[in-house]
């Protein structure tokens, strides 16, 4: 069983900054894709950044040059630096993380955390 949770999120004012934090624990061989969502109530999840096993990065329009994912070398963590935020970066942030386990492959998730910009 692979445990997945997400932290670090808050109440910032716009052009605040937060680091998220998704953490992967239990029976894990590799890790291949983590990916943090977004989910705004009665709007689709959209992705927001994405970071694959050997460090290659993809991020939705609106954050690059604003948000920065990153692997903890040695862990499995990742983490998800938030600067300049505006108040349409507000939402739930969800992380999965594609792991495999030695038997299989397979993504797992936690519950998120809330980012809440205003002023």
């Amino acid at each position: 069983q692979v445990r997945v949770v997400e932290s670090g999120g808050g109440v910032v004012p716009p052009g605040g900054s937060l680091m998220l934090t998704c953490a992967a624990s239990g029976r894990i061989r590799s890790i291949n894709v983590v990916t943090w969502y977004r989910q705004v109530s009665g709007k689709e999840r959209e992705l927001v950044a994405s970071i694959s096993g050997d460090g290659r990065t993809n991020y939705k329009d609106s954050v690059k040059g604003r948000f920065t994912i990153s692997r903890e070398t040695g862990r499995n963590t990742v983490n998800l630096n938030m600067n300049n935020l505006n108040s349409e970066d507000t939402g739930l942030y969800l992380c999965t993380v594609d792991a495999t386990n030695g038997v299989s492959r397979r993504t797992y998730g936690g519950q998120g955390t809330q980012v809440t910009v205003f002023s």
